[in-house]
């Protein structure tokens, strides 16, 4: 029976018995950061030894007990992957292994050396990997640093353990984890354990045993041989974290809508739909569903009933139900996926809708009869195929992704099932909304998207584009409402009369004539009557007016009260949107709000439910005219009364959800998983396997785990999971100075400071500001007066000091006496500051290395910062002959063609240069011209990949370092889990010009293959930097590009002799 040593909200993990057995050491969440505890074996109050914000994963202790071993990016550049470093148990700074890189390790039995494990997979549980990432099991002397790897065939091999003359290891060579064993001595190596199905995990040992996880059961294995033995564990506790409880449902909530008479507001919360008043009542749950996944409630124009999608009963279906959630009827769906953004007809009578494969469809709710609308045709990540019901419920309108990937406007009759062409394709036509009147078709279109097409392109990045609104005047007999206007005699008194006949209790029509409604007092207003809608095909796009609003970033148009459109803005350098009206009246748009996140209109147009950041919500009247008040004329922006979310409260049972939650997320690689055979998994083999590992699940952290498998078991990379809504801990921030620390005199002494850009908040140096009296070689002295010694670590007096004045007390000599204070803001995190400095170091080293003839650019990611750091720093340097890319450690993000087209630029010619040197311009002129090398690593992926793979394709140069990670798939359009979790299915694989799928599992390798071993990267080296100067100095050698000189003055001037 297992006993219980530790009782805390927050992940407590990586537990390792000291080698005398009385104590435990662990890595624990207590003040939001993982950090190194001990506790006594029989149990008491846990010590903390270490304080530095990045985590701290402990490994094991030294070989005598007096130290444990842990893992941290604490000081590793340019991105904190870990190293090992080990801790006294008397506390103190912990000191490094001389291990450039190691995510886990144990010491030789003599403590000389130690076998490790390079590299912390991105992605553990990947079934079959053989990526760059797949690395052997190294061996390091730690006196002479020289390193062995053990025998490897390309397979992940993970976990090492030293016991006796013996490493054990697991590794993937017969498909299924195993444990194998390596004699460093004889150099055998021999198969310990033939698991089939499940992989051996968290491989440990001591005394002569091993023990390991296999398919959620604990082994031990004696070292000396035999068969593994299974443990029975009895766990007894409480489990908090599984019990039923309240929790507040607003920072759940996904969707929302308003009724048609703006009455309440409707809420997907959680799993739950809920209704809340906009004054008088209580909120409802409706469904009270833990287990359950209801989504996207709409109400229906009659206000009448509710509907939404449910997954009770194990596929998603449409219910229906009143308005208090009663008398819920099913409507089965065709083809059980996940379904999107439902709509009612005006009518009330049929639901349009969208599913994962982008169709979009339509059911009958009372017959349940359904009819496909159209496909969108692509994968695309901004869904468009939204539907836009006409007034009297016979057309829909939508747009739809064409071939040359612009969006066109469409409008399907419910009658004929045909739909018909709007625009013309040749602008991206999108968010179609009719008039209340029935006489025109509002939409958006944009005649700049053009490199936006390739949305994965980072030649799209930060490209803007701008839309115009347009109407279609539907019918061949009405007048366009934007006609020209002129002042002449006698019409202003003919509509003064129609407007003062208005006045009286008549109606002023267009033509200014009255109709007198006194015979209409004193009877009930009959219901208004949808206006038929009637559409002229033939010449329609000659009928389309452009709206007089000038072009900018809109998006979200919905039709307000009878000729009247509301529409978002995303203004430029501006948090939110910005919410406009027009009226086709006053021929004028209005600002109505700014820094909202999204709006709904009421079915009657007449309420405004819209949300800020934050989860904060308002329903207000929509008003009619300006932006203060809420009757009348007034607008809705004054009287900003906050919707009350405070009750709604959920009763959440863990158990049931987690269930929920599993199913879910199989079906997501069931239905988003970008080809139909999921890789050849059986799917239902998968879900009878592990759904009934959710059972034992006690903890959400134990959920992400069993989800993190089941995504492995696909075999491909991008299978994330991770967040959900595990227990929450406070969190504590350590402050950090930017500096490193060395121990002398029994003190700390500040050994280096590393500088930033004081002018960017994200490098902001603490120790360089001005007027900061700080020098590398002073000493530490105190901290805000509390004294610091060596026997202490210096982050522990940092605790609430992150963005917060703090004192230090320094000076050149390890006493008090003749001490200054100075007054720093310590930052959150240093990694911006140790990466700049990485930078830059490795920019002087390459010149220095080159004698200034090569230029050095590092590509962080294929994103915002790789678009920026390449722009920066590839211009900056096209003075240079050559250039090294460096885009080790790239993480990825878009497809870098930015990059590939403007190191493959061609020499064209040159245009001369008057003045100075007489230096010519080159054609083109933004380049660098000469040899290009591009330095990859392992830990390089994703867009990481794609980059080097088009270098060397369209032959730009050499690779030089090691294998890329191999992980080329997309992941989009995978909705959140029910508790705000993730867990992807990648949407979109690579394959090359042979048809072939390519680079995915197997990565890009080097031309020139460049480890770097510990002995020369301890020596201050950087091999794979320095292979790659020494290959581009050849190639310059070879062939240096020369930019010609200005010929002599052309004679172009010939007069006869």
């Amino acid at each position: 029976e297992a006993r219980r040593l530790t009782t805390f909200p927050g992940a407590e993990t990586e537990p390792h018995f000291s080698p005398d057995g009385t104590l435990v050491a662990f890595s624990g969440e207590y003040d939001g950061n993982v950090d190194v505890y001990v506790v006594p074996v029989g149990g008491g109050e846990p010590r903390r030894l270490t304080w530095h914000p990045i985590a701290d994963t402990v490994r094991g202790w030294t070989n005598d007990g007096k130290g444990i071993l842990f893992a941290s990016g604490r000081v590793n550049v340019p991105r904190p992957w870990p190293r090992l470093w080990t801790v006294s148990l008397e506390g103190g700074m912990p000191e490094p292994l001389p291990i450039p890189r190691a995510a886990n390790g144990k010491f030789s039995p003599d403590g000389r050396r130690v076998v490790y494990q390079m590299i912390q997979p991105w992605e553990a549980e990947w079934r079959n990997y053989r990526g760059g990432q797949a690395n052997p099991i190294r061996i390091v002397d730690l006196e002479s640093l020289e390193m062995e790897k053990l025998p490897w065939e390309g397979t992940n091999d993970l976990s090492p353990v030293w016991l006796g003359d013996t490493i054990f290891f697991l590794s993937d060579r017969d498909y299924a984890m195993n444990v194998w064993a390596y004699d460093p001595g004889t150099g055998d190596l021999s198969q310990r354990t033939f698991f089939r199905e499940f992989d051996c995990k968290n491989l440990e040992g001591g005394g002569g045993l091993l023990v390991f996880e296999n398919g959620g059961d604990l082994y031990r294995l004696d070292a000396a041989g035999g068969e593994p033995r299974r443990l029975s564990v009895t766990l007894a506790g409480d489990f908090p974290w599984a019990r039923p409880h309240w929790e507040e449902a607003k920072e759940f909530i996904r969707t929302a809508s308003v009724s048609s008479t703006g009455k309440r507001a409707v809420f997907e919360a959680r799993g739950d739909i809920f209704t809340v008043p906009a004054e008088k009542g209580d909120i409802r749950n409706l469904t009270r569903s833990s287990g359950v996944a209801d989504r996207a409630p709409v109400w229906s124009p009659d206000g009448l009933r509710i509907a939404w999608f449910s997954d009770e009963g194990g596929e998603y279906r449409l219910v229906v139900a009143d308005q208090y959630g009663k008398e819920p009827r099913t409507v089965a769906l065709n083809d059980p996926t996940f379904f999107y953004d439902p709509r009612w007809s005006p009518d009330s009578k049929r639901i349009a809708f969208g599913d994962a494969d982008r169709n979009l469809r339509v059911v009958e709710v009372e017959t349940g009869k359904e009819n496909l609308i159209a496909n969108e045709g692509s994968t695309h990540p901004d869904r468009i195929l939204y539907p836009e019901w006409s007034p009297d419920s016979r057309w829909i309108a939508y747009p739809k992704r064409l071939g040359n990937e612009f969006s066109a406007i469409f409008v399907y009759s419910v009658e004929t099932r045909e739909s018909h062409r709007i625009t013309d394709g040749l602008s991206n036509a999108f968010s179609p909304a009719w008039d209340r009147s029935g006489k025109y078709l509002y939409f958006l279109a944009s005649t700049d998207y053009g490199l936006n097409v390739g949305w994965l392109d980072l030649s799209s990045y930060g490209i803007p584009y701008n839309s115009a609104l347009y109407l279609a005047v539907l019918s061949a007999e009405e007048p366009s409402p934007l006609a020209p206007e002129s002042d002449d005699e006698g019409k202003e008194t003919e509509e003064e009369d129609g407007e003062e006949s208005a006045e009286n209790g008549g109606k002023a029509g267009k033509d200014g004539k009255a109709k007198d409604r006194e015979k209409e007092k004193g009877e009930e207003k009959e219901e208004e009557e949808a206006p038929e809608v009637r559409i002229d095909f033939q010449g329609l796009d000659q009928r389309i007016v452009a709206v007089d609003v000038p072009a900018r970033p809109y998006g979200n148009l919905r039709a307000g009260a009878e000729e009247e459109i509301w529409f978002t803005e995303a203004v430029p350098n501006e948090e939110g949107l910005t919410l406009h009206r027009y009226r086709l009246e006053d021929r004028e748009g209005e600002e109505v709000l700014t820094g909202i996140q999204g709006y709904d209109l009421s079915g009657d147009s007449k309420h405004l439910l819209f949300f800020r950041e934050g989860n904060k919500y308002f329903l207000v009247d929509a008003g009619s005219k300006g932006k203060a008040g809420t009757g009348g004329d007034a607008g809705p922006a004054a009287d900003e009364k906050e919707l009350d979310l405070s009750e709604m409260r959920i009763k959440v049972d863990p158990a049931a959800e987690w269930k929920q939650i599993f199913r879910e997320a199989w079906r997501y690689q069931r239905d988003y998983f970008y080809v139909e055979n999921v890789h050849g998994l059986d799917l239902d083999w998968a879900f009878r396997t592990y759904a009934p590992w959710v059972d034992h699940v006690r903890h959400r952290a134990d959920l992400t785990y069993v989800l993190d498998i089941l995504g492995g078991e696909t075999a491909i990379g991008h299978s994330f999971t991770g967040g959900g809504d595990e227990p929450e801990v406070e969190q504590v921030s350590v402050g950090l100075l930017g500096a490193d620390f060395e121990v002398a005199n029994g003190r700390y002494r500040i050994r280096k400071i590393y500088t930033g850009e004081n002018w960017n908040p994200d490098l902001r140096a603490p120790l360089t500001g001005p007027g900061i009296d700080a020098r590398e070689g002073d000493y530490l002295l105190a901290v805000d007066g509390v004294e610091l010694t060596a026997g202490m670590s210096p982050y522990s007096l940092f605790e609430r000091t992150a963005e917060r004045q703090t004192v230090l007390t320094l000076n050149s000599k390890p006493e008090r006496e003749g001490a200054r204070e100075v007054t720093v803001v310590p930052v959150a995190s240093e990694v911006a500051l140790r990466q700049r400095d990485w930078i830059e170091s490795s920019r002087r080293r390459v010149s220095e290395l080159s004698g200034g003839r090569l230029a050095y650019v590092w590509v962080p990611n294929t994103g915002g910062d790789g678009h920026a750091y390449f722009t920066r720093y590839y211009f900056a340097q096209k003075d240079r002959k050559g250039v090294i890319v460096d885009e080790r450690f790239n993480h990825g993000g878009y497809i870098a063609d930015y990059m590939i087209d403007l190191m493959a630029r061609n020499l064209f010619g040159y245009f001369s240069n008057a003045v100075g040197d007489r230096q010519p311009f080159t054609a083109p002129n933004a380049a660098l011209w000469g040899p290009k090398v591009m330095v990859i690593n392992e830990m390089s992926g994703s867009g990481g990949d794609m980059l080097p793979y088009m270098f060397r394709m369209k032959g730009i140069g050499p690779l030089v370092g090691t294998r890329t990670w191999g992980g080329l798939v997309g992941i989009w359009d995978v909705p959140p889990l029910l508790d705000g979790g993730t867990i992807t299915a990648p949407r979109g694989g690579f394959y090359d010009l042979e048809g072939e799928w390519a680079v995915e599992n197997e990565g890009v390798a080097p031309d020139y293959e460049v480890e770097d071993l510990p002995r020369l990267v301890n020596a201050g080296r950087d091999p794979q930097l320095e292979k790659a100067v020494e290959v581009a100095l050849e190639l310059l050698e070879k062939g240096e590009v020369r930019l010609l000189p200005q010929p002599p003055d052309p004679v172009r001037v010939r007069r006869p002799k």
